[in-house]
């Protein structure tokens, strides 16, 4: 059926495509919840400090 070259090739194919479908669930499910929280929370941050500076001057 398959060769020994064939044979890692094809073990080289699924462990290439394994690592990408992990790095993309761990992108998806921790990196960019972490990055638009953090964006959130320095926008509400920067407004804040707006107003208040508004409101002192």
């Amino acid at each position: 059926m398959f060769e020994f070259d064939q044979y890692l090739g094809f073990l080289a194919f699924l462990t290439i495509v394994t690592i990408g479908f992990w790095l993309m669930i761990f992108l998806l499910l921790f990196v960019v919840p972490y990055w638009v929280g953090g964006n959130l929370m320095e926008f509400f941050k920067e407004k804040r400090e707006a107003r208040r500076a508004k409101r002192n001057s």
